[in-house]
């Protein structure tokens, strides 16, 4: 084991101030040793047969031989040197009770040249996310994932209104319920607002809510969803569906932190934080009218980009696992056979973690011994087509059936056309922007 540098009188002072620090702190030279660490890593980080003092850095976290930077990670100290100032960065490291997401800031300490001495390390262990399986909540590791979840670090505790940006299925609410459980309204409420659920009549009375006698069927005063979040968070779910009558009253809210119940005439004042969430193109949707350009600016002030599942393909065997995991005490021993996981490496998931979850469920549910294998899942991981519903039978009326078309071939004759825009030759083909893209790269064209 190498013996500890002695510590000089400037880190000797450094350890005893960090000792009234409850965040774990640890004090490192410049060639990555651990010089010393306050009682609060100890006690999170350390165990008997877990030396860190006089052991660098990168070998205690990571079990990397080489600094982080050199294995493909983001060098905070590297970072810190370069900047003779602070660096912050999400990593995944090696602790007592396993591989955790770890939020590290780190500063360094210059003497009266500026030249860096010593650094300080701080290390906040993420609750809200895991990076082994796990029974709850967010599950993940990979590159993409991890960026999504420093993004919900660095603004959490800020008033920063935040918008998730994602296809279905990527796990917009568990983000959102993130951000409110890192935020200083953690012990506040969080208040889900379905903005796709709602009907454009009913819209203002749900989130505003109503004064008795103020329609017909008013029978009380109803406080909204905007009372019931104050002091916590309001999580806008597919604000996209927001009506356009109902954007202006929204961004007064947002703007002015007002409103008024449906039949009032008092001003209540707000109190929440708001994370908003969509799986369309908003900016997209701006340029056509569709959206307000105010209000988009107004909750776009720190968006966050969730990843679909193809772009975190590593993270299937975690989440897998997890699923499996879920479900009660039964499902703790299903296990899925490698040629069964290899199917389910292999498809694209457009429904994102939300498909692969309702494939696992089923698939328990034939699972009998407990072993998830490749004939439990649906035919169409196979390879095989989406089963369609028959057709309805054919009467003397009916007319003739039409030819099927070749749409792989009209694609590739309007491709090399050029003469229309993506969105003009999916509408001509009757398909979403997001279908005819998945057939220009199935085509080797996008």
């Amino acid at each position: 084991m190498p013996t500890p540098p002695s510590p000089t009188p400037q880190v000797q002072a450094l350890v005893s101030y960090l000792e009234h620090e409850s965040q774990p702190m640890i004090v490192l030279d410049p060639d990555y040793n651990i010089l010393a660490a306050n009682t609060a890593y100890q006690r999170q980080f350390g165990t008997a047969d877990r030396p860190y003092l006089g052991h660098k850095c990168f070998r205690v976290s990571h079990h990397y031989d080489v600094p982080c930077d050199q294995a493909g990670e983001h060098c905070p100290m590297r970072r810190a040197f370069e900047l003779k100032g602070p660096d912050r960065v999400l990593h995944i490291h090696h602790t007592p009770r396993g591989p955790e997401h770890v939020d590290v800031e780190l500063r360094p300490i210059l003497d009266g040249d500026r030249q860096v001495v010593a650094y300080v390390e701080r290390l906040t262990t993420v609750k809200h996310a895991s990076a082994r399986a796990n029974q709850a909540g967010l599950v993940g590791r990979s590159p993409a994932f991890n960026t999504a979840l420093e993004s919900v670090q660095r603004v959490a505790r800020s008033q920063l209104p935040v918008l998730l940006q994602g296809e279905s299925g990527t796990g917009k609410e568990l983000f959102a319920r993130a951000v409110h459980e890192v935020s200083d309204r953690h012990g506040g409420p969080f208040v889900v607002v379905d903005c796709s659920g709602l009907p454009e009549t009913l819209f203002e009375s749900e989130l505003f809510g109503h004064e008795k006698g103020a329609f017909t069927g008013a029978m009380h005063r109803k406080p909204g969803l905007v009372e019931t979040a104050a002091g916590g968070t309001l999580f806008l779910d597919e604000i996209g569906d927001v009506p356009l009558g109902m954007q202006v009253k929204l961004l007064r809210l947002i703007e002015s932190g007002t409103f008024r119940r449906v039949g009032a005439t008092e001003t209540q004042q707000a109190d929440f934080r708001l994370v908003a969430a969509t799986h369309k193109p908003l900016q997209q949707m701006v340029a056509d009218g569709s959206f307000r350009q105010d209000l988009y600016y107004r909750i776009a002030a720190f968006p966050i980009y969730l990843p679909p599942l193809r772009e975190r393909a590593g993270d299937i065997p975690l989440l897998v696992d997890s699923f499996l995991q879920r479900g009660g005490k039964a499902a703790s021993t299903v296990v899925i056979q490698p040629a069964a996981m290899a199917r389910l490496q292999a498809h694209n998931w457009p429904g994102n973690i939300r498909e692969l979850r309702n494939v696992l469920e089923r698939a328990r549910l034939f699972a009998d011994d407990g072993v998830v294998r490749p004939e439990h899942l649906p035919e169409w991981l196979h390879g095989r087509p989406h089963p369609l519903p028959p057709a309805a039978p054919a009467t003397s009326a009916s007319p003739p059936p039409a030819p099927a078309r070749d749409v792989d071939a009209e694609i590739r004759r309007m491709v090399q056309d050029g003469q229309l825009s993506r969105r003009e030759m999916a509408e001509s083909l009757g398909l979403s922007e997001r279908t005819f893209y998945r057939r220009l790269k199935a085509l080797g064209l996008s």
